[in-house]
């Protein structure tokens, strides 16, 4: 039987998060929730393991590869730990929730667990905010969740915010008149569309689809090139769509047209959306529109986002630091309460032996008013 050489080692992936990490992460958290209730989005707190059927079941595109899972001793069923809270609100949504007023919107916030990382990306457990509005895939919702995202982003301290627009079943929509293709030749253009390769794209037969490869970029020009392509009128709908969306983003944040991104778009529907922001390495999070489903036969539009602000809050550690006061042995403890109350970090002393710069404090408590440690 293998045993480790260090039993205090962490699996692979995963990490402590330290001071003053772990008070970065708690304030963008905090940041984040805030700003999604502000808009009105009610907090629900699903659990970290359900039983595995539901959760690779409830929207398409859910993989229980990327799952950790275990067999539970009380039902003898399989178990599995969130990847993804998303889908854990469409279950409430779809069960508890069936009969609340629509549109529904939720908000949650918790960890997430996956079975192994993914390329750079090599952390298994990250920090998922989002917000869901349930009942609705309109282009108001649209536009809804993508200004939503940006003011949590905002929020949390995030800065010059780009959005980039994709439509996830573009393929499928002019496959079906436009540019016609077999069934089975699908799979494949979308793969060559999202791999950019245009070599590829013809050797599947798709020559009809390589303008799309050159309708992105900035939304203004790219959007324009791709109302140029000929589609008989099938594209009308979603070039309408995307127009209206990003007039409502306005100024709020730099918007780009990807139409056939498809990575990270497993389960979107019409529209879809990739959050960036300058200085930070990687997506901060996706959303768009999508479909609940479920083995009773629930089935309900929704449109909502993910965040990820793991690089963020790295990004930021530290730089919110705050002043922290030294409170003597006997000290006013009025003064420190009211001192607490707008905004300062105290810290007891519990000995005569305790060193307020040892302990990192920056001022110290001289009768009611604060003195800088010299």
């Amino acid at each position: 039987m293998f045993e480790d050489a260090d039993p205090d080692l962490l699996p692979e992936g995963l990490s402590d998060r330290m001071p003053p990490l772990a008070a970065e992460a708690m304030r963008v958290t905090r940041a984040m929730t805030d700003a999604l209730a502000g808009h009105g989005y009610d907090p629900v707190q699903p659990p970290m393991v359900e039983f595995e059927r539901s959760l690779a079941s409830r929207m398409a595109g859910t993989q229980r590869k990327r799952m950790a899972r275990f067999v539970d001793p009380a039902s003898l069923r399989t178990l599995a730990m969130r990847c993804d809270m998303t889908v854990q609100v469409g279950r409430i949504a779809a069960t508890t929730l069936k009969d609340a007023p629509r549109p529904l919107r939720l908000s949650y916030a918790g960890q997430v667990l996956l079975l192994k990382g993914e390329g750079l990306e090599p952390e298994r457990e990250r920090l998922q905010v989002g917000a869901e509005v349930i009942g609705s895939d309109t282009v108001a919702a649209a536009s809804e969740s993508v200004a939503v995202a940006i003011a949590a982003l905002r929020a949390a301290g995030a800065g010059e915010i780009s959005v980039d627009f994709t439509l996830p079943d573009l393929v499928d929509t002019l496959a079906a008149s436009a540019m016609p293709l077999a069934p089975d030749a699908i799979p494949a253009v979308r793969r060559e569309l999202d791999a950019k390769d245009a070599g590829g794209l013809s050797a599947v037969g798709g020559d009809a689809y390589l303008p799309l490869l050159y309708a992105t970029g900035p939304f203004e020009t790219a959007i324009e090139k791709f109302a140029a392509i000929d589609a008989g009128g099938a594209l009308k709908s979603r070039i309408d769509a995307l127009r209206q969306i990003a007039a409502s983003v306005g100024d709020s944040a730099r918007v780009t047209l990807d139409p056939t991104e498809r990575h990270g778009f497993e389960y979107q529907s019409w529209f879809g959306f990739t959050i960036y922001a300058k200085g930070v390495r990687g997506a901060l999070g996706r959303g768009g529109t999508y479909r609940i489903t479920s083995e009773a036969g629930h089935d309900e539009v929704a449109t909502g986002f993910s965040l990820y602000p793991d690089p963020l809050i790295a990004l930021g550690a530290g730089s919110g630091k705050s002043d922290r006061l030294f409170l003597p042995l006997g000290h006013d403890r009025d003064a420190a309460a009211r001192l607490r109350t707008i905004g300062w970090q105290t810290l007891a002393a519990l000995g005569e032996g305790d060193d307020p710069r040892a302990l990192g404090c920056t001022h110290v408590l001289n009768g009611a008013e604060p003195s800088a440690l010299a």
